[in-house]
């Protein structure tokens, strides 16, 4: 075990609607001017919004709204977003939406509160945040986790760049979560939700050492249930129970409880898929399907312990001759998981086939943005990535 520490401010109301009780729970913080930041249509559509802003306007909280987050949140919409808001005079950024409404808010508020600086110095690493506004969210999407840890990812629409940034600054005031609001997704959105969180959890898994035996447990349980949930999802999409399951995994997931006392985090595959993102503009969650299965095979013999342990624990693979036979059946056996719900498992079924060029620019970026190296179950440098781009083609 290694030391750690533990920090989860974030304020949950979870259940079926309790988006109604959003406006009280804004003034609880102290807000009275807010600013609603969401993505496209779809919250408008649903009636969502509305619900919202009716809430706001019986509780005396003074609004205005923003929309037009698109899935990878664009640094040009985060600069709008200061803008609106600032002009408002917002004192709390209000997501309604999914990962991308969340994290260009934080982004919103990290600007904000620090009007002399540019906010993408702090993806750039070229300072640390001092300050942010308060973050609050009604989440939709069951994915990133954004609404209860400390990181938010940015794409700068100038450069390509995909960026995450992490403090515990930004971390979610409050999180409403009513999990029937994700019953009207599309399947494969979804789907790659569900892979999101198998990966938040996945990433915190392989490591070299000091886990904790509790926190094991954990996270092989909360693999297990967001595996069997997705699946029910996939036959039965209204199920509302399996709706909620995943939705609380997508919390637990990323808020740093499945990865306690261990060394670390590796986020290599979240890495590799930032650049997929970057240059392509691919769903978060396929990207990460396509990359996991050929970082896996290119890192478990220097992991295998934990390789082994995840094919036993989580995919349910009997012991095989050897430990390497019984890791790689691991892995396998989550690539079958992936196609069983129709995510891809290489470059070329997620509809992109970089060439040469473009594989060794994302690797370069990729290395570049974790400053030369990452990853804690086999340390990767450019050419790593590079050739794991090549495997996954």
């Amino acid at each position: 075990m290694f030391d750690f520490e533990y920090f989860a401010p974030t304020r949950v109301v979870f259940g079926r609607g309790v988006e109604v009780r959003t406006g009280r729970l804004v003034r609880e913080l102290g807000a009275r001017r807010v600013l609603i930041h969401y993505g496209r249509q779809s919250a408008v559509r649903s009636g969502l919004l509305d619900r919202v802003a009716a809430s706001l306007d019986e509780a005396g909280v003074a609004h205005t709204s923003l929309g037009g987050v698109a899935p990878n949140p664009r640094l040009s919409k985060v600069r709008e977003g200061v803008e609106a808001a600032r002009a408002f005079g917002a004192e709390l950024i209000l997501a309604v939406g999914g990962g991308s409404a969340i994290d260009s808010s934080k982004a919103i508020a990290y600007a904000l509160a620090e009007p002399d600086h540019d906010v993408w110095d702090l993806f750039a690493r070229k300072r640390q945040a001092a300050a942010c506004l308060p973050v609050a969210c009604v989440l939709t999407i069951a994915a990133a986790g954004s609404e209860m840890s400390n990181s938010c990812v940015i794409t700068n629409d100038e450069t390509g760049e995909k960026r995450g940034y992490r403090n515990d600054l930004a971390r979610v005031k409050l999180a409403i979560m009513d999990p029937e609001l994700t019953v009207g997704l599309p399947a494969y959105q979804t789907a790659a939700g569900c892979t999101d969180i198998l990966m938040h959890t996945l990433e915190r898994y392989f490591t070299q050492g000091g886990n904790m035996a509790l926190t094991d447990r954990i996270a092989e349980g909360l693999l297990r249930t967001v595996m069997e949930n997705a699946l029910i999802l996939r036959d039965h999409p209204a199920d509302i129970d399996a709706r909620a399951e995943v939705m609380w995994a997508s919390s637990l997931s990323h808020n740093d409880l499945t990865g306690l006392g261990a060394d670390g985090m590796d986020f290599v595959p979240h890495g590799l898929e930032h650049e997929l993102g970057g240059m392509f503009d691919v769903t978060h969650g396929a990207g990460l399907a396509a990359v996991w299965p050929s970082w896996a095979r290119y890192v478990y013999r220097d992991c295998l312990p934990r390789f082994v342990r995840f094919a036993r624990n989580v995919m349910g693979v009997e012991q095989r001759a050897t430990d390497e036979e019984t890791a790689l059946a691991g892995i396998a056996a989550l690539e079958d998981f992936f196609r069983s719900i129709h995510m891809p498992v290489t470059l070329k079924e997620l509809g992109v086939e970089p060439t040469q060029e473009q594989i060794l620019a994302m690797a370069a970026s990729c290395a570049r943005g974790a400053g030369g190296k990452k990853g804690t179950a086999k340390v990767l440098y450019e050419e790593d990535m590079a050739a794991i781009y090549r495997m996954a083609l």
